[in-house]
């Protein structure tokens, strides 16, 4: 079946091809509302879709952005960052068009090769999590790295703010009487970034109050809730004078597993355990008993602003640094102060109360 023409549309609303144009093209300040709607109703009678790529060839622009990713797809937390994205294209306009490439090299370079082919307006190169990547081979000039940085620069990129987000949910427990805090990491053999960038931001709050740190409350285990139960296992079994009153996770599903180890020890959190997790992890944070207090993830900012700057709309940092976007708390039920019999380490600075 041949496709419907412009002059197919001007044929059934009787009307020049010109003034369909115009009307197609939202150009309708001196045509009258009634013409309009004949116009609309004649392109949907003879099925006529803009062709878009010949409107391209004419404008340059294709209303079209490309966002390829590694595995996003498959992640808890792919559906806010698309969501995001999705949301800052449309309002400017544009159709967001999607590659998952499973992190295969070779689909990469396809996704990369086509959607350059169709002229988008933009580009995003997506990570699953925030780390440092190589730069495919044809990325466009101004492509925006999301929830990731390129090795060699050059590109802008957005980030979220691991650091301050580690600082503030110690701050949180700090401010809540705590002195003895633990922090449940990750055990890989090349940690992610955001693993050194939230310890780093225990040392920051932890040294604003002058608490030296116990390298024993630094423990390391696997990214899940059978990581944190064994974390907890071993924090627990410290004598009672160095024995954590509060514990700060690298993710949700290790304080899954910490409540799970302090409950089976007749614990109570908050009473006699506080904790706060990280990435406010759907279907997991708000429903722990008690809900988690956690540290989430801005994915859909991060993909607002990348999308905003892909399309020309928002300009990036001058100093080719990553555009970080805060990680907010989400206050709930896991937080109290320590229990009153708890110990009071010597040789720290005051106590803060909360």
């Amino acid at each position: 079946m041949p496709r419907a023409r412009i002059s197919d549309v001007a044929q059934v609303a009787r009307v020049s091809t010109s003034t369909v144009s115009l009307v197609l093209n939202g150009r309708t300040e001196r045509i009258s509302p009634a013409t309009q709607e004949r116009v609309r109703e004649a392109a949907a009678t003879v099925g006529y879709t803009p062709n878009f790529v010949a409107r391209g060839l004419r404008t340059q622009r294709t209303r079209t952005l490309g966002l390829v990713s590694d595995q996003i797809a498959t992640t808890p937390f792919a559906g806010r960052m698309l969501a995001g994205a999705q949301d800052a294209a449309r309002e400017h306009g544009h159709l967001l068009i999607l590659v998952d490439t499973g992190g295969d090299p070779g689909v990469e370079a396809d996704a990369v090769r086509a959607l350059a082919g169709q002229q988008v307006d933009g580009m995003i190169y997506a990570a699953m999590w925030h780390r440092v990547v190589d730069v495919p081979a044809g990325l466009p000039a101004g492509t925006v790295f999301l929830d990731c940085r390129p090795a060699t620069g050059g590109y802008p990129s957005v980030v979220p703010d691991d650091r301050a987000g580690g600082r503030d949910a110690v701050r949180l427990l700090i401010e809540a009487g705590h002195r003895r805090i633990a922090y449940a990491d990750i055990d890989e053999d090349q940690p992610p970034i955001a693993s050194e960038e939230r310890h780093e931001g225990y040392l920051e709050a932890l040294a604003e109050v002058g608490i030296t740190p116990d390298p024993a409350l630094h423990v390391r285990y696997e990214s899940s809730a059978a990581g944190g139960r064994a974390a907890a296992g071993e924090l627990l079994d410290l004598p009672a004078d160095r024995r954590p009153t509060a514990v700060f996770c690298f993710n949700d599903r290790m304080a899954a597993g910490i409540y799970v180890a302090a409950h089976r020890r007749g614990l109570d959190v908050p009473g006699d355990l506080s904790v706060v997790g990280y990435d406010d992890q759907q279907l997991v944070a708000g429903e722990l008993d008690p809900p988690l207090t956690t540290i989430a993830l801005p994915h859909a900012q991060m993909g607002r602003w990348a999308t905003e700057v892909a399309l020309g709309v928002r300009t990036p940092p001058e100093d080719d640094q990553p555009h970080l976007v805060p990680c907010p708390v989400v206050h709930r039920d896991s937080v109290g102060p320590p229990p009153a019999a708890a110990p009071t380490p010597a040789g720290d600075g005051p106590r803060t109360n909360p």
